[in-house]
């Protein structure tokens, strides 16, 4: 039953986030790891909250980061042989820094599901958490015993999100899926446009934005979905996946608007219609999707990269005032691409572009990074360096800001780790602790649970847990 009419919710007293059998949860104090540059933690707007998180890889685990930076008390079940990421890359076996990176902030405890006990153990524990977040392959937390039509029978009100590659609907649902491949379904990766020494894809490797960008619309979900609980006392499913978050990113590139696409994008689809019928490669339905006007030519090199005397920068001019400082500081004075009559599919107007982009990268070639970077900031254009990303961490800005936390990890001692997405005034976020070495808080957690030591030790020997 609702607490109070959907009109008139926001008016409401929420209804407390509860455990089984009506007991409030309350989080243990935070054990802040850490010396003085750590970032600190009271009781973040997410107190009290459990999540047990089912994860592997990036989608699922980044998104209990985010959770448990927001105070929520975030436990993840590893199985035996532990999350492939621990492996991935790693200098420590078992402590790879992908995985460090992506699991900081929670607690960890091993159960094999495998095994009848392991499943009956997982339901022992669920009425006593509010979340439960989940990326394991399609079919696989059913024959386990860990999906939404399962675990709420067990706890009604739990808040279940699901992350897959595809959805769970439609022809490829089953199919399985990773980053590189969902972005590149999406469009993502041709959408870069750019190519390999042999002609091939470039995969976007800086980082894997289909995973990170579903496990920002998971949060999203989540938070949503206590909010509706908080003020009805439901719980519910809550699904995302890697392809819609990635066709999310384009919400241009994809949309369908009749009077554009006669001009732009269905004669761009026509020529490579021509191309792959005649066998042309990729490279060819690249340069096709390139060939055609587009609005490009009104913007083009005003966001750019350029190289300098001594390094590069980032051009970040996307506003008519920014534009217009651009032209004032670099003697620009016949550039028409702001005026209302500006016909950005013109011919002469794409050639102009292409004139303007020299006409900035010769100047800025003149000139050093800082030179060009004092001048376009006094006259408030957006400029900036481009940086390294393993450089970033002592940089004074990220230090001012507060960004990295130092946590003692139990394996590989002192480390600063990227600190939460946001802050807040009167609830802050922050981390507490370093990831969790595998099955490091079994124990722990199963005392909470209310389980014996003779009982754990059992599960022990009969190896359901580690």
């Amino acid at each position: 039953m609702g607490a109070c009419a959907p009109r008139t919710a926001p008016r409401c007293r929420p209804v407390p986030v509860t455990g089984a059998r009506g007991r409030r949860n309350v989080a243990p104090p935070p054990e802040v790891s850490g010396n003085s540059r750590r970032i600190a933690m009271a009781n973040g707007p997410l107190h009290g909250v459990r999540v047990l998180e089912f994860s592997q890889i990036v989608a699922a685990p980044f998104l209990g980061c985010i959770l448990a930076d927001l105070g929520a008390d975030v436990v993840k079940v590893e199985r035996p042989e532990g999350d492939p990421h621990r492996l991935w890359g790693s200098v420590v076996p078992g402590e790879a820094k992908r995985f460090q990176s992506l699991n900081r902030n929670k607690r960890g405890i091993v159960v094999d599901l495998q095994q009848e006990a392991g499943r009956a153990l997982v339901h022992r524990l669920v009425p006593a958490f509010d979340i439960v977040t989940m990326n394991y392959r399609y079919g696989l937390a059913r024959r386990l015993g860990v999906d939404y039509e399962q675990l709420r029978e067990l706890r009604p009100d739990i808040i279940y999100c699901e992350l897959t590659g595809w959805g769970p609907d439609g022809p490829l649902a089953s199919n399985g899926s990773v980053d590189p491949v969902a972005t590149a379904f999406a469009g993502l990766i041709a959408g870069e446009g750019k190519l390999d020494a042999w002609g091939q894809p470039a995969t976007v490797d800086c980082a894997p934005l289909g995973d990170l960008s579903c496990a920002l619309a998971g949060a999203a979900g989540v938070l949503s979905a206590l909010y509706h609980r908080a003020m009805t006392g439901e719980g519910q499913k809550v699904e995302t996946s890697l392809l819609r978050s990635s066709i999310a990113l384009q919400p241009y590139e994809v949309m369908r608007e009749p009077v554009s696409d006669a001009v732009v994008r269905d004669p761009m689809l026509e020529d490579v219609r021509r191309v792959r019928e005649r066998g042309g490669g990729y490279e060819e339905v690249i340069a096709a999707r390139s060939a055609v006007g587009s609005d490009s030519a009104a913007w083009r090199g005003f966001h750019m990269a350029y190289a300098t005397k001594d390094g590069v920068v980032q051009l970040g001019a996307v506003t008519p005032r920014t534009r217009a400082g651009v032209r004032e500081l670099l003697g620009i004075t016949d550039d028409p691409s702001d005026d209302p009559d500006f016909d950005a599919l013109d011919p002469d107007s794409i050639a102009y572009a292409e004139t303007r982009v020299a006409h900035i990268r010769e100047a800025f070639a003149s000139q050093t990074s800082a030179e060009i970077i004092e001048r376009f900031t006094e006259a408030g254009v957006p400029v900036g360096p481009v940086n390294l990303p393993e450089e970033l961490s002592d940089h004074p800005q990220i230090e001012a800001m507060g960004l990295m936390a130092e946590v003692e990890h139990a394996v590989t001692g002192l480390q600063r780790v990227v600190g939460p997405l946001v802050t807040l005034s009167k609830t802050p976020t922050g981390v507490r602790r370093a990831s969790p070495a595998l099955g490091a808080d079994t124990d722990t957690v199963l005392r909470e649970a209310g389980l014996s030591d003779e009982e754990i030790g059992q599960l022990r020997s009969d190896r359901v847990v580690a």
